[in-house]
């Protein structure tokens, strides 16, 4: 060993050095964010309004039926209550008993040959789908009834405007006649009213009549009014002086004033015919020829 000194001294400080390094760990790497403040984390700004600046609208109104037109406003509870005054003092479809009574005509006539007077009268008590009704009508000249009828029917509602009835008619004038009758009477299409009604009398006899009418009105206060009566009979009756089939027809029109609604004069003409063998039947001065007469009444109702 002394004779390699130097060698062994230089093995020594090779081994201490390896061993020396195998022990040291590396020197950490140094932190890239040292010395950096991190800010404090932050929420999702939140998305912006697609809304924001605009002016809503205000709702809009309900909208109309399509009936009226727009110009026109919709109806309210004043309009229905100016329109239709609770004049009878009942509303629809309740249980209350009403009536109701109407002289249609109440005039006289004048032309070809004496005047007479005339009168035609309808009315009803009841409710709303059930009623009595009551018709009278008459002629006369001289102070004395020549033609004067009266019926009393029952009434019933089998549609909006219309009524079945059926009863008994009297004939006073001019021989006593009972009849049994039965018919229909209402508003039909284009605001005409009808009127059609067939009997069967006590001794067998038919008969039926038919009544037509419709008002104009030309203004809030005036009216006019044409009307359309025939009779007709399935056998003749020499007594009564009436023929087999289209035994009369009676035309006329009425211009009315409604001084109120209860009240109106009227003025017109009518014309009366007798047709087929009721005109043979009767005798010359009573068979009504067609001709012209001026007629002036009032209506009234209550």
């Amino acid at each position: 060993m002394t004779r390699y000194p130097f060698a062994l001294a230089w093995v020594l400080v090779i081994a201490g050095a390896s061993g020396a390094f195998a022990q040291t760990p590396p020197a950490p790497a140094p932190d890239p964010h040292a010395g950096h403040v991190m800010p404090a984390p932050q929420s999702p700004a939140p998305a912006p309004d697609p809304h924001a600046g605009h002016v809503m609208p205000a709702p809009s109104p309900p909208k109309r039926d399509g009936v009226l037109p727009d110009f026109i406003p919709p109806v309210t509870d004043e309009m229905r209550a100016a329109a239709f005054p609770d004049v009878h003092g009942h509303a629809a479809h309740d249980r209350h008993i009403n009536g109701f009574v109407l002289f249609d005509q109440l005039e006289w006539r004048a032309g070809n040959g004496p005047g007479e007077v005339s009168f035609s009268n309808t009315g009803w008590v009841g409710g709303d789908i059930n009623r009595l009704w009551f018709r009278a009508e008459g002629d006369g000249a001289d102070g004395g009834m020549e033609e004067a009828s009266a019926h009393v029917l029952y009434g019933r509602a089998i549609a909006r405007w219309w009524d079945v009835v059926g009863g008994v008619r009297q004939d006073i004038q001019p021989g006593a006649q009972t009849w049994l009758a039965v018919g229909v009477q209402g508003l039909a299409p284009g605001f005409f009213e009808v009127q059609a009604t067939a009997y069967l009398s006590d001794a067998g006899q038919t008969a039926a009549q038919v009544e037509v009418e419709y008002d104009l009105l030309l203004s809030n206060r005036l009216v006019l009014q044409p009307v359309v009566e025939l009779n007709l009979y399935g056998r003749g009756n020499a007594a009564l002086g009436v023929g087999r089939g289209l035994s009369t027809g009676e035309a006329g029109v009425r211009l009315r004033y409604h001084v109120r609604r209860e009240l109106a004069p009227y003025v017109g003409v009518t014309w009366v015919r007798a047709f087929g063998d009721t005109a043979a039947l009767a005798d010359g001065g009573d068979v009504p020829n067609g001709a012209p007469r001026l007629v002036t009444g009032v209506r009234v109702w209550f």
